[in-house]
């Protein structure tokens, strides 16, 4: 049975991956394992243990507390907490929407900082 701590910290895995723009296979490579298990992984069916976590916060550059937030405490394993967590979650699983993300992110900060002014007046012209 997946424990809801794993799932999530391959769920933040995946996003990081997916964001940075890496493939399993290329994340696989840099931690020395195969795809296959990056797979496991991220869908929470294997454990990742503390020292392959600090090899793959290391490929994705992220400190070892990203895997974690999001997380608080006991509460984390909640229903209520599971629920939230899984409305988030199917939004960041959409892949149009992660690939806004990273659009945006691209985008030189000046010009992204008019971008997201224009989309606030939007969004509240409509």
């Amino acid at each position: 049975m997946k424990h809801p701590v794993d799932v999530h910290v391959g769920m933040r895995a995946r996003h990081r991956r997916w964001m940075v723009g890496m493939t399993q296979q290329q994340l696989g490579e840099k931690v020395g394992i195969k795809f296959q298990q990056i797979q496991k992984y991220e869908t929470g069916m294997n454990r990742i243990s503390a020292s392959r976590l600090w090899d793959i916060a290391a490929a994705l550059d992220v400190p070892i507390s990203f895997f974690f937030e999001g997380l608080e405490g006991a509460e984390a394993l909640t229903e209520e907490a599971e629920a939230k967590r899984g409305a988030q979650g199917d939004l960041l699983a959409d892949k149009e929407a992660l690939e806004l993300v990273r659009s945006y992110y691209a985008i030189p900060e000046a010009q992204r900082r008019r971008l997201f002014e224009l989309a606030r007046v939007l969004s509240d012209a409509a």
